[in-house]
């Protein structure tokens, strides 16, 4: 395994980090009273923004897995559909999800969408630019020892993170503290949000630690 695709790897988990923090800090300069407790809402509407337009920039400035087939102006306008489609279903399922696990189904359906859309984003939209929309590529990658590459291993880390982050995230809302954390769904996004970062910061490091070990296979 070559160092020179770790380093790749990590300056592209860089980015997304900064691109967290900055999601943070300058729209404080331009929205009045922006915070991410205020105005929670605001926030993960531009955390998710923020996110996804540096992953998809990223997918196209690294290309972390090419394809050796030149695809027509039209397979790729039906890819990119194709892939909004994906991520549009992914919000639906993971506030389905949500829902089933305690969040409220009538009262906060905007909260929980917009926490829906945000792991979506942490998730699925990393899956669409590695993968596209391939279903079967998804179950083999998240499968036992379905890596073909350090950018699936990734995926599997950051995508894991981000949901045991959003889960445990959960748990001090029940708790009679009477903190502004405590507001639906803010504790869930922060620990998704928290997870994410984690995972992106654990990826690289787990995969150079372990890349003598490491042995993919060709798709």
């Amino acid at each position: 395994m070559k160092d020179t695709e770790i380093k790749k790897l990590l300056f592209a988990h860089i980015f997304c980090v900064v691109s967290i923090i900055l999601s943070t800090l300058i729209p404080a300069f331009f929205l009045e009273n922006f915070s991410v407790l205020g105005t929670h809402l605001t926030w993960l509407c531009i955390c998710s923004a923020c996110v996804t337009t540096v992953n998809v920039f990223l997918y196209i400035i690294v290309k972390p897995n090419p394809s050796s087939k030149r695809s027509s102006f039209a397979h790729k306008i039906s890819r990119f559909l194709k892939c909004c489609i994906y991520f549009f279903m992914s919000c639906i399922v993971f506030h389905g999800i949500i829902v089933l696990y305690g969040a409220p189904l009538i009262e906060s359906v905007l909260e929980t969408f917009l926490f829906a859309v945000l792991l979506s984003t942490f998730t699925t939209l990393n899956c669409l630019c590695m993968l596209g929309p391939n279903i079967q590529a998804w179950i083999k990658v998240f499968s036992k020892n379905g890596a073909m590459s350090i950018w699936d291993n990734s995926l599997q880390i950051t995508t894991m993170c981000s949901i045991v982050g959003a889960w445990l995230g959960a748990f001090p809302i029940p708790l009679d503290w009477d903190r502004p954390w405590q507001v639906w769904p803010i504790s869930c996004s922060l620990g998704a949000t928290f997870g994410y970062v984690a995972g992106l910061i654990i990826a690289p490091l787990w995969i150079y630690w372990n890349r003598k070990q490491l042995t993919y296979k060709s798709r």
